[in-house]
């Protein structure tokens, strides 16, 4: 059994949904997915892209994904690889494609010169915080995420 992993081309669009679709009903968030394919498709696959996606395939079947992009950090002068989603089918968990994928990316923040690499996750995921701890990610209890979105953003927008 082996994996491999690779980029995601325009051909990935309905599989890349698909994996979107499963996270956010794992997450218990499938009522938020309003992405669709022509809105992926610009921000992976325009010019310049604003995410990059990462496909693992197990014996060749798609088993997992990870979509990804870079921002920045003020302390550090240096961006930075922010993961917005990983995610590896039900089936295929406990092969090592999560570990793949992460350590994947591991790669490309050092890479690309990056000072960090980051991702949230939901405080109620035990697996997955004790997963990433196991790794030797700090879950950092001190910060908190802030949101802007629908009509707080438009309110906030026109103040």
């Amino acid at each position: 059994m082996s994996t491999t992993l690779r980029p995601a081309t325009p051909e990935d669009l309905d599989l890349i949904l698909g994996f979107i679709r499963d996270l956010a009903e794992y997450e218990r968030l499938l009522d938020q997915v309003v992405a669709d394919r022509a809105a992926l498709a610009a921000a992976l696959f325009g010019s310049p892209p604003q995410a990059e996606v990462v496909i693992a395939e197990h014996d060749a079947t798609p088993a997992g994904f990870a979509l990804f992009f870079h921002n920045f950090s003020t302390f550090r002068g240096r961006r930075g690889l922010y993961l917005e989603d990983l995610y590896v089918r039900p089936q295929h968990r406990g092969a090592g494609i999560g570990k793949a994928l992460l350590a994947h990316l591991a790669r490309l923040a050092i890479e690309r010169g990056c000072a960090r690499f980051e991702w949230a996750v939901l405080d109620w995921n035990a697996p997955a915080i004790g997963f990433y701890r196991s790794l030797g990610a700090r879950v950092l209890d001190d910060w908190r995420v802030c949101r802007l979105d629908g009509e707080a953003l438009v309110r906030l927008a026109g103040a």
